[in-house]
């Protein structure tokens, strides 16, 4: 059973994850695909694209990251970017979609268990920092969850 929908990635991934990977194998970003590549929160998008694909929390991330298919895609393009030398994440994808990947990346790198690839993307274009909004959001989400 899919609880948190994630055939929506599959259903985009279907027709341009190749490309994806193949553009970021070469060092550029060339078509529209971010979204449902390197999800990021939902409530950090601002565009209906953005929140249809954005993930809700901590628990849908470690699904995405545990599927099959969209795991292991991740976890490809992730290892891509760090086959790449001598280029920012802005260099590679353009803004905001490097503030995008450090995000996304944030967000799965925060899944318990999750494949080192994440934090390793952080540190090699993001000298090691986390993104804040993601954070705040995790922290405000904990916060919550404790009071309950």
């Amino acid at each position: 059973m899919d609880n948190y929908n994630l055939t929506r990635f599959l259903d985009a991934q279907n027709q341009v994850y190749l490309k994806a990977l193949s553009e970021i194998k070469n060092g550029q970003k060339e078509s529209h695909w971010m979204w449902f590549i390197f999800p990021q929160l939902k409530s950090l998008g601002r565009s209906e694209t953005s929140k249809f694909y954005g993930i809700n929390d901590i628990d849908e991330a470690a699904a995405y990251l545990a599927h099959p298919i969209l795991g292991l895609h991740m976890v490809q393009i992730a290892t891509a970017f760090l086959e790449i030398d001598g280029k920012t994440a802005q260099e590679i994808l353009g803004s905001p979609d490097d503030l995008k990947l450090r995000s996304s990346m944030t967000l799965f790198a925060n899944v318990p268990d999750a494949p080192p690839v994440f934090e390793k993307v952080i540190e090699k274009y993001f000298n090691g920092f986390q993104d804040e909004l993601t954070l705040q959001v995790f922290l405000k989400n904990k916060f919550h969850d404790d009071l309950i």
